[in-house]
């Protein structure tokens, strides 16, 4: 009897950390009564009420032209924009879809080495594409057009489509003026860029419940539960801005301070290590099409990110911080689309492993299941409605029916929510 008193005890004993562990892993803290007045000024730099009215597209005069808007909107679902006739802006940057388009890497002719970023609220950043190759929105819209894997064309074939389309044609001479002689096929060009430039400038995203919290704080911050926010969502956002240490890079209205990091991301299956900022910058620097360059137009003092843009060792591996709102829809994620969903990417930061190349800026966070659950829920909480005309994001109706975009089926992961 006392033998089995004691094997009684002996597994309770070895069985009571086991608990405890469980319990530390899976069962949440209180929240306290109030935020802080510190975390409500935090709260509200985050929230879409503080974004301010759109920056200048440097070196393009047409950023903001209702004509320039519409002739772009027609670019963008136009096929003939492609050298096969079936590829436009639109088939890697579906509306729907948060103008991304859920598979691993983009396809456009081919398959390319990364994952398609969405262009909701792109014209905030200085910087474009993963690696920052592109200074203007204007100028990032020139560089798949002429990519042999996305729209495969050439800007001589893109001129002579504004050239001899009736209808682009008019477009375009109501924008710029006159179409100038085949000698100016270059500006031509740089304008089709600046046109694509102001539609997508209207891509703007709309205030999530988390916006409608912050606007409801009262004087006294009380952190409670709502009609907008569960407490799973707010115990997330609350970790969001103090352990989870994420407005390190997610600060701002947008959530992303458009700069650049690196995060020890694994290179992709059969992929190099990516050198990021390191190479991006250095074509930035390089490209005709950048703010200091000949069809630019931009005014002295315009081009100050490019003038002082960061380099150096520091750079090395590191990509442009995307905004996490809408973030729930924009999966996979990474640069090249490496990780499937939400909580994969969670669980990477959670660890901080070494860096296959450069340093990895992120440190382990040391959170709990629960509060692992809790951040992804308060992510997922990121979601709205665009704050965007319809209009914009439906193909133009005098765009030809063979002139509109085809749609890429998302790629299925598997089991260990791996992108074969």
């Amino acid at each position: 009897m006392h033998r089995k008193k004691l094997t009684i005890l002996l597994v309770a004993l070895g069985l009571t950390p086991v608990l405890a562990y469980l319990a530390w892993q899976h069962v949440p803290a209180p929240l306290p009564a109030r935020w802080s007045p510190q975390e409500v000024a935090i709260l509200q730099s985050l929230a879409l009420q503080s974004l301010p009215p759109l920056p200048p597209d440097p070196g393009n005069a047409v950023a903001d032209d209702p004509g320039a808007a519409e002739l772009g909107h027609h670019l963008f679902f136009d096929t003939r924009l492609s050298i096969t006739g079936n590829v436009a802006c639109a088939t890697c940057h579906q509306p729907e879809h948060h103008f991304t388009d859920q598979l691993q890497l983009g396809k456009g002719i081919a398959e390319v080495d990364r994952n398609t970023m969405s262009l909701v609220g792109t014209a905030y950043s200085p910087w474009l594409f993963w690696d920052g190759r592109k200074d203007s929105l204007w100028a990032q819209a020139l560089e798949p057009l002429e990519n042999p894997l996305e729209h495969g064309s050439n800007r001589s074939d893109i001129v002579a489509l504004i050239r001899s389309d009736t209808d682009y044609r008019q477009r375009y001479e109501s924008v710029f003026g006159r179409v100038p002689s085949q000698q100016s096929t270059d500006q031509v060009f740089a304008n089709v860029g600046k046109a694509l430039s102001a539609y997508q400038r209207r891509l703007l995203p709309g205030a999530t419940a988390f916006d409608d919290y912050v606007a409801g704080l009262d004087d006294a911050g009380e952190l409670q539960p709502n009609t907008h926010m569960s407490t799973e969502e707010l115990a997330g956002l609350r970790l969001f801005i103090t352990k989870a240490d994420c407005t390190n890079c997610h600060n701002g209205p947008l959530l992303t301070n458009n700069s650049f990091h690196n995060t020890a991301v694994l290179a992709a299956p059969g992929m190099l290590p990516a050198m990021g900022r390191t190479e991006g910058l250095r074509r930035a620097q390089a490209d005709p099409f950048n703010c200091l360059g000949d069809f630019s137009g931009a005014g002295e003092g315009e081009c100050q990110e490019l003038r002082f843009a960061k380099g150096g060792d520091d750079m090395i591996g590191a990509q442009r911080t995307p905004s996490l709102r809408d973030v729930s829809k924009t999966a996979p994620y990474m640069h090249a689309g490496q990780i499937t969903d939400l909580a994969r990417v969670i669980e990477h930061y959670n660890e901080a492993d070494l860096a296959m190349i450069g340093h990895n800026e992120a440190k382990p966070l040391g959170l709990r299941a629960v509060e692992k659950k809790q951040l992804e829920s308060f992510l997922r909480s990121l979601t709205a409605p665009l704050a965007t005309d319809p209009h914009w994001l439906e193909p133009p109706e005098s765009l030809p029916q063979d002139a509109l975009p085809h749609r890429q089926q998302p790629q299925t992961p598997n089991t260990r929510g791996e992108i074969k």
